[in-house]
Formats: C-alpha cells, structure tokens, sequence
C-alpha cells in the first residue's frame, strides 16, 4: 500500500477486506478508488480496482433483462457453519473425494479437467455442516480465470494431493505457484490449532487472499508406505496440517469434520424463545470470541437491532444467567434474545 494514503482509504481498505456480500465489496472498492491518492506511485494499484470493480458490477449485474444468461455462476454463496474450497492438480481425485464426502453429483473420471465449474455440497458433522466447495484443477497450464472470485467467500482451503503419485513433487510447487500468482496464498495456521503460531502475512496489498489449508492426501489405499506424506512434506518445505484417506474406501474421511471444527473454532448456539424449550434441531454456528450481539444478528436484523439483553443458558453461565450484547458466546450455550 502507498504510505501516503488518507485515513478515508484506509477505513475502506479494512472494510473491502472485512466484507463478505458482492455488494458491500463493490462499495468498498467504489470509495477505495474516490480516496486513493491519484499519483504514478498509486497508478497499478487504482488499475487494479477498477478492474474488479468492473467484474463485481458484472456479476451482479446478472443476465439482462429479456436477454439470455450470460453464462453460470462462478460464485458460491455460503451456507452451512463455513466454507471450504478443495484445491489441487489434476487426477488427485477432489471429485471422487466431494461425491463421498458430501453425496454430490460431481463429474468423476479417469481423466484430467473432469470439473469445470464450481460445485457445493454440505459435509455433515454432529448436528452442522460444512459447506465444501470442488474446484476445477490448477496446473501449469491450466488456471480458470474466475477463481480469484469463487475464493472470495472461502474460510479456508482442502488441498487435495493423489499420495501415491511420484509427480506430487512437481504439482504441489506448481500449484502454489499459479494461486500466488493471483494473489492467493495457502497459510497453513489456523485460529483454532494450538500449533497455529504463524500470523498472517501483510504486504500491504488489499487484494492478498491468505487462506488456512490443510493437506488432504488422497488414494492412501494405494500407497505402500504410511509415512509416505510425512516424506512429501519433508522434501516439499511444507507445514500445513495433514490428513491422510482414501476416497475409494471411506478411510481417514470421518477425520475431515472433527479437524474443521476445531481449527475454524466453531461454536453452536441454539435459540429459544420465552416459556418455550429451545430449538435443538438446528443451531446457529458462530466463531470464538462471538457475541451475543453477533448470534442476534443471525436470527433477525430486527432482534439485532433492538437487543437488550439475553438470558442464557451453559457450561460457562448460571442457568437463565441475563447477559448484555457484548456477552461471549460458548458452544452448546442455549440463548434467549431479548429486544425492545
């Protein structure tokens, strides 16, 4: 970022960062370009928010009306406790892999480049979901254009390696290197994992993605050898959390849930509602550090914005303990809004 850059700039660089809906990004970028410094040293940087000012407007433009679609959705909107992207080179069998985990439909083959769109599925784990996402492949010569965008609303990456094929080697480097190229880099700490000591990196750049990842190592039914991916990441200088399984026989995939929601910090918190039992059957998923305040806003933007106070229920409260907004959450607290 240019350092001479006004405090106006700044407060729509941290909000464009912080945004997650097409529409508030579009905002931010749109009062980013009215306040950045207009000078030779800012002449890439005001280049490159025009040109994805131009594609949000496009994307949310949509189809024009009476007119044909211009082509699907390369977006995906999140659902579920978070979202999660599957990345890797070709033939490492994300798609067999998305199909076990999530019972979708996706193209499975035994051939390179069977994905070409993005495709959601939800992987149940206890009574939440993860929302994952499959992906084309990346390789050497092959990185779809849109990618950067789909990225946009992921909380972090599986990146999906065949374990049993020698060109791990050269695909895994490779990989890293065309998502850096677009900005993105694969971190390998995560908020919740006690080893997670790595923060994250800032270069100054407002468009720099830095996505916790962790290392799905595939067809492990067709390596000989256990301690094979410790190996790879030994000689690839890799550091990023792994699980080891195999998409043909089920193994190591009920390890993908627990992993998610410890490292992402997920907490459940159920509603309820005066003289009523509370609504078990599906609870509202926020992070550590969450508020009351926060889960409110999940229910009802009126609720949010009339809130006085909560009564709530837990491991870390008095039963019908009354709380204020800036209370924090747990898991499995049991929560009763109270607004004006």
């Amino acid at each position: 970022m240019p350092t001479n850059v006004t405090p106006e700039y700044k407060k729509a660089e941290e909000t464009y960062r912080a945004a997650r809906e097409p529409k508030d990004r579009l905002d931010c970028l749109k009062e980013m370009l009215r306040t950045i410094p207009k000078h030779k040293g800012t002449e890439h940087l005001q280049s490159d928010i025009k040109t994805r000012i131009k594609a949000l407007t496009e994307e949310l433009a949509g189809p024009k009306k009476g007119g044909k679609r211009s082509g699907p959705s390369h977006v995906v909107r999140n659902e579920g406790a978070a979202q999660l992207c599957m990345i890797g080179p070709p033939n490492a069998g994300k798609s067999s892999l998305h199909v076990k985990l999530t019972g979708s439909h996706s193209d499975v083959g035994p051939y390179p480049y069977t994905t070409h769109l993005p495709i959601p599925g939800m992987l149940p784990f206890e009574d939440v979901h993860f929302q994952l996402v499959d992906l084309p492949p990346v390789s050497d010569e092959f990185l779809e254009p849109w990618l950067v965008n789909t990225l946009q609303h992921a909380d972090g990456i599986l990146l999906v390696i065949d374990v049993a094929d020698p060109e791990c080697l050269e695909q895994v480097p490779t990989v890293l290197q065309r998502l850096k190229e677009k900005k993105i880099h694969l971190r390998s700490s995560w908020p919740g994992l006690d080893s997670a000591s790595t923060a994250k990196e800032d270069d100054g750049d407002p468009f720099r993605m830095d996505l916790p990842t962790v290392l799905i190592a595939n067809k492990s039914d067709l390596d000989p050898e256990p301690e094979e991916v410790k190996v790879l990441e030994e000689l690839l200088g890799l550091r990023y959390p792994a699980i080891t399984v195999s998409a043909q026989t089920g193994d190591g995939l009920d390890e993908i849930g627990p992993f998610l929601f410890r490292a992402l910090e997920i907490v459940r918190v159920y509603t309820k509602t005066p003289g009523r039992k509370a609504d078990d059957d599906k609870p509202f998923t926020v992070r550590r550090g969450d508020t009351v305040q926060d889960v409110a806003s999940l229910v009802h933007k009126d609720i949010a914005r009339g809130l006085r106070f909560a009564r709530i229920w837990g491991e870390e409260v008095f039963d019908g303990q009354q709380v204020g907004p800036d209370h924090r959450v747990t898991d499995k607290d049991v929560v009763e809004l109270h607004s004006a």
